[in-house]
């Protein structure tokens, strides 16, 4: 296989389109390769690099399972679980910390009155 077509921005041919905007039209790739590429060029550094897929040789999205929704529901709640403190924050914890604002950050007049 040759290389990619490479289109500037704004400037693809109908047919294609991205991951995106695929999704808006409630389709995905399904498998195909990446059939061209569109390029925006930046000042000082590489060009934004975006791919494009054939629309006719898109598929359907698969439509979400009562399964599904159960497996996103849980993956949801454990994100929202402390593991020092073990309880509900009530927020998704942010990787960054890794427990709960309360345990990430202790009040110091507390332990000092305990």
């Amino acid at each position: 296989m040759g290389a990619l077509p490479v289109y500037r921005w704004r400037l693809a041919p109908d047919g294609y389109a991205t991951r995106r905007q695929l999704r808006a039209q409630g389709l995905r790739p399904g498998g195909q390769s990446v059939a061209a590429q569109l390029e925006r060029p930046r000042r000082r550094r590489g060009p934004l690099v975006a791919y494009l897929y054939r629309v006719d040789l898109a598929k359907p999205v698969r439509p979400m399972t009562e399964a599904r929704w159960a497996a996103l529901a849980k993956a949801n709640r454990a994100r929202r679980m402390c593991p020092a403190c073990g309880r509900d924050a009530g927020y998704v914890i942010p990787a960054s910390l890794g427990a709960c604002v309360p345990c990430a950050f202790p009040d110091p007049q507390a332990l000092r009155s305990a």
